[in-house]
C-alpha cells in the first residue's frame, strides 16, 4: 500500500506492519502523533495489539521493558526531554537485555525552550547500550521500524534499538512511502521467539543483585551484542531489498564514493542536504563523495576505514556537541581513523535547535576546507560573538526586571 503520510504515521503504520503486540507511551512533541495514529489504529480494529498510556516517560520505558520481558513484541515512542526523563530505565532496558524498538523524534533539549531539531538528545544517551539508527528519508524510516524488529530479537543481539528521525524536517513533513501488508512483512520477520520469558502468574526477582565477581560479564555480554549486531544489520538489510526491492544502506550508505577525493560525513536529514551539496560540487568539477552513518551504535568502524581512506579529507558534520570537547560523530571518526590514515578530517556544527541548514552552507565549507582555510571544529551557523553579545542583552534586561 502506498501512501501519502507524515513521517510519524508512517512510523505508526510500520508499527502495525511489523505486528507490534504492546505500545506503552506518554505524549511529547513532536512524537505525540506516531502514538495517536497507533492509538486510532487500535480503536479503529486495524491494529491488534495492547497501547498503554502511562503518566510519565519512566514510566513508558518502565512498561516497555515488562511488556518485552513477557516475551511480546514491544514498541514505544519519545522525544528530547522525553528520552532524558528515561535515562535510568534506558540502561535498565540494555542491562537486561530486552529486544524493544523506540522511535525518538530528535529535538533539542533546553533551557531555552525549543521543540525543534537537533541530535543532542539522542547523542547524550549513546552509552546507555542501545542500538542506534538515524533515518534520512520517509520510505527509511518505515523499512527500518520493520527491520529493527529482526535486528534486536536475534538471539546473538538482543538489545533494544532507539530509530532516530528528525524533528519536523521528517516526522511532520508529507512524502509517499509503500508500507507492506502484514503477511509480506511476516515473511521477513517471523514471530518473536524469545530464549525465556517472566509469566505475571508465576512472578520471580528477575535483574537483582549482581555481586562485583559477575557484574563485568553482564558488561561484556551487552558488548558482545552490539558487536554480534554488526552482521545481523547487513544482514536484515540485504534479505529486505531480496525480498522489497529496498535498499538504504546497512551500517552506512554511500553516494557518489568510488571516485571522490573529498568526503562530507554526516546522519540523518542532513545528510539527504549534503547529497544535493555533492551534486553542486560535482557541476563545478570538485569530486566530492557523501559518507551517510546509519547506525552510530554500534558504530561503523570497519565501515569508516574502507571508505575514507585515500582521500584528500573529510568533513564531518555534526548536529551536536559534546560540550568541552567536539561534535559526537568527529569523535568517533576520528577514534575510528586513528592509527588507519592521515587524511585531514574538519568538524562543522550546523543545524543546532533547529536552525535551517541548505546545501548552499553545506558545499560552502566543503570548498573552505578542501583548501585548507576552515578551522578543526567550526560551528557554521553560528555567530559566536554576538551570542555572546546577545547574552548579555538578556541578562541585564533580566536584572533591570528583577530591580524593578
Amino acid at each position: 500500500m502506498r501512501l501519502l503520510e507524515t513521517g510519524n504515521h508512517l512510523v505508526a503504520l510500520a508499527a502495525n506492519a511489523a505486528a507490534v503486540e504492546v505500545v506503552p507511551a506518554y505524549p511529547i512533541t513532536p512524537q505525540t502523533q506516531i502514538i495517536e495514529k497507533i492509538a486510532d489504529l487500535i480503536a479503529e480494529g486495524k491494529m491488534d495489539a495492547e497501547y498503554i498510556p502511562v503518566e510519565s516517560e519512566h514510566s513508558a520505558c518502565a512498561a516497555l521493558v515488562s511488556a518485552s520481558l513477557t516475551g511480546v513484541r514491544a514498541f514505544s515512542a519519545t522525544s528530547s526531554h522525553g528520552l532524558a526523563y528515561m535515562h535510568e530505565m534506558l540502561h535498565y532496558a540494555a542491562g537486561i537485555r530486552v529486544p524493544a524498538v523506540m522511535a525518538n523524534v530528535n529535538r533539542a533539549l533546553g533551557p531555552g525552550w525549543n521543540i525543534w531539531c537537533d541530535h543532542q538528545d539522542s547523542i547524550s544517551q549513546r552509552d546507555t547500550g542501545w542500538l542506534q539508527v538515524y533515518v534520512a528519508s520517509h520510505q527509511e524510516t518505515v523499512d527500518t521500524v520493520i527491520q529493527a524488529f529482526r535486528i534486536t530479537e536475534d538471539h546473538s543481539v538482543l538489545l533494544p534499538l532507539m530509530l532516530n528521525l528528525d524533528a519536523f524536517v521528517l516526522s511532520h513533513t508529507y512524502m509517499d512511502a509503500d508500507i507492506p501488508s502484514r503477511e509480506e512483512v511476516a515473511r521477513f520477520l517471523p514471530p518473536y521467539k524469545p530464549l525465556w520469558k517472566l509469566d505475571p502468574r508465576k512472578p520471580v526477582t528477575h535483574g537483582s543483585v549482581v555481586y562485583p565477581v559477575d557484574f563485568s560479564e553482564t558488561r561484556q555480554s551487552m558488548q558482545l551484542g552490539q558487536e554480534s549486531a554488526r552482521a545481523i544489520i547487513e544482514k536484515a538489510a540485504d534479505e529486505f531489498r531480496d525480498m522489497f526491492g529496498r535498499y538504504h544502506g546497512a551500517m552506512v550508505e554511500g553516494y557518489m564514493l568510488d571516485d571522490a577525493e573529498f568526503l562530507i560525513v554526516a546522519m540523518g536529514s542532513l545528510a539527504a542536504e549534503s547529497r544535493v551539496a555533492v551534486d553542486a560540487l560535482r557541476k563545478e568539477g570538485k569530486a566530492a563523495g557523501l559518507l551517510r552513518v546509519r547506525f552510530f551504535r554500534p558504530f561503523p568502524i570497519d565501515e569508516i576505514r574502507k571508505c575514507c581512506a585515500g582521500r584528500e579529507g573529510l568533513l564531518v558534520i555534526d548536529r551536536d556537541y559534546s560540550y568541552g570537547m567536539e561534535g559526537a560523530l568527529f569523535t568517533e571518526v576520528k577514534a575510528a581513523l586513528y592509527g588507519h590514515g592521515s587524511e585531514p578530517v574538519r568538524n562543522l556544527i550546523v543545524g543546532i535547535g533547529g536552525r535551517d541548514v541548505t546545501y548552499e552552507l553545506i558545499a560552502e565549507n566543503v570548498r573552505k576546507a578542501w583548501d585548507g582555510a576552515l578551522d578543526e571544529i567550526t560551528w557554521g551557523d553560528a555567530h559566536v560573538t554576538d551570542a555572546h553579545e546577545v547574552t548579555r542583552e538578556l541578562l541585564c534586561e533580566f536584572e533591570e526586571l528583577l530591580d524593578q
